[in-house]
């Protein structure tokens, strides 16, 4: 993960950022099939526990976790 304390914050529609952090934190525990299957109540959770993120649950909403998940889903496979 991103340990830099100068790091810019992460909002909502920084979908690929937020996409990057998670495939950082996972790896390949998620392959495409499971990324898709991912509750957005979990996917929302992980995304509020990363670090620089400065978005609020009460800004999420279903397009945002739809964005990060097929966001998510392309940067597993560009490290494949």
């Amino acid at each position: 993960m991103n340990d830099n304390k100068f790091a810019l914050p992460i909002h909502w529609n920084d979908y690929e950022d937020i996409a990057m952090e998670l495939y950082e934190k996972f790896g390949d525990d998620f392959d495409e099939s499971k990324i898709y299957r991912i509750r957005f109540t979990d996917l929302l959770e992980w995304v509020l526990s990363l670090p620089n993120f400065a978005g609020t649950r009460e800004q999420s909403n279903e397009g945002h976790l739809e964005q990060i998940q097929s966001a998510w889903v392309y940067e597993w496979r560009d490290n494949q």
